[in-house]
């Protein structure tokens, strides 16, 4: 079986060291050398990978030049993104990454952008009988409060965040109902939560357009997914028993068959590709509504692994046209997440924890 040449970017992320530990524990044994990139030249990635790149910002007019430049120096065979960010640039241009030997692990430009797009794909699950909370697009202070009643505010929290963005960027709940005090008292901050004058005191003229939802109080799912061509390979629920900062820290695999059912609609629909994943909350009726798409690896995607389900090297295996082989997933697998680190000097990795 041949060595492969693998670029990572985005190795800044925390789940980097589970991309890493996917690659390396590969159920095929073979052997894969690891290339970093991140726009953070110290990114804590660049110290698990055999070589490094500091790259400019995906936003810039120079990235996709300087992976080009990689790629070819660094005879790479495949690159999985990491980054929210890069994925439509890559999406663009993987015909020619193609044509010098480099296969990109993302899903055909159009289908990706509406995947990306909290809005669209929350329009399209709701067309094919997918539970979705109550949603609105709004496009200035005067349309957000006009439509905040119609879901239940002040009574009920609501949810407001950007259509397109990474992680929990920009996700608020505006909230009259909790007890400040105690939430400044016992809670550790999370800039979450906010009063309505609050957040449109964070608004001058610039007004940015945002979805609006409904807020939805039952327990939250990752799905870890992979895919060719939208026909769906394996399909894998993960409760989040316990958040900090975007990132589970406990979690446990769950079969739960109308998630399941869900994300494979979703998928077909879509036509994605490789791995990524989805994201549901359930509602008060404890009815799965879906969140988003992350049209990417996920951060704690590395629990299927552990499950018995190698998503991320598997979406290799796509990309090379190998047979998948048929995973026996180890249902209520838990996985708890720790603080971890490198202890570095002159560049190199004394300790790691």
């Amino acid at each position: 079986m041949d060595d492969l040449n693998v670029m990572v970017t985005g190795v800044g992320a925390p789940g980097t060291k589970g991309t890493v530990y996917s690659l390396k524990n590969n159920y095929d044994k073979r052997k894969i050398k690891l290339m970093g990139a991140d726009i953070d030249g110290d990114a804590v990635g660049k110290y698990f990978m055999g070589s490094f790149y500091k790259v400019p910002k995906p936003s810039g007019k120079d990235f996709m030049d300087k992976i080009f430049e990689i790629c070819k120096k660094e005879k790479i065979d495949f690159i999985l993104p990491q980054v929210t960010n890069e994925l439509e640039t890559f999406s663009k241009n993987k015909k020619k990454f193609e044509k010098i030997g480099v296969k990109v692990a993302v899903s055909d430009y159009e289908n990706l952008k509406i995947a990306n797009n909290k809005f669209l794909i929350t329009k399209i699950a709701k067309e094919i009988g997918i539970g979705v909370p109550k949603f609105k697009l709004v496009k200035s202070l005067e349309e957000l409060e006009g439509v905040l009643p119609s879901f239940g505010y002040p009574e009920k929290p609501v949810v407001v965040k950007p259509p397109v963005s990474r992680g929990m960027r920009g996700l608020r709940i505006i909230d009259e109902t909790g007890n400040r005090f105690n939430s400044w008292a016992e809670e550790k901050p999370t800039g979450i939560y906010i009063t309505k004058n609050e957040f449109k005191s964070i608004f001058d003229k610039n007004f940015p357009e945002l979805m609006v939802s409904e807020y939805l109080p039952g327990n939250e799912y990752s799905v870890d997914v992979l895919a060719d061509k939208g026909n769906p390979i394996v399909v894998i629920p993960r409760k989040r028993l316990q958040i900090r900062s975007g990132i589970t820290f406990r979690g446990v695999t769950e079969k739960h068959q109308k998630i399941i059912e869900y994300s494979r609609l979703l998928t077909e629909k879509l036509k994605l590709s490789y791995a990524f994943g989805f994201q549901f909350k359930l509602d008060g009726n404890g009815e799965p509504k879906l969140l988003e798409c992350n049209p990417r690896i996920q951060g704690t995607m590395v629990v299927a692994t552990l499950s018995g389900a190698n998503i991320i090297y598997s979406a290799i295996k796509i990309l090379l046209g190998e047979k998948i082989p048929k995973f026996d997933v180890r249902w209520d697998t838990k996985f708890l997440r720790y603080w971890g680190g490198v202890s570095i000097v002159n560049g190199e990795v004394l300790e790691e924890l």
